[in-house]
């Protein structure tokens, strides 16, 4: 009634099964699947954008950018 193949599908869906356990498994250990881990930005991450934005917009000069970069910074 069902054929010569009857007995290689379960096995064959208890492989698929298996495959998908498996590829969730790995996509939650590499961090591919849940939430993103981003690093930790500095304390002075902010200010020195802000200080990036005031330079390109010629708001200081290189002497004046460099000082309070390296203020931030040590």
């Amino acid at each position: 009634m069902y054929g010569h193949f009857f007995p290689i599908f379960p096995a064959f869906w208890g492989l698929f099964w298996v495959a998908v356990i498996g590829l969730v498994i790995w996509a939650k250990r590499t961090g591919r699947w849940g939430p993103r881990r981003t690093a930790a930005a500095s304390p002075t991450a902010s200010a020195e954008q802000i200080l990036a934005e005031r330079y390109a917009r010629g708001e200081m000069s290189d002497d004046e950018y460099m000082e309070r970069m390296s203020v931030l910074r040590s």
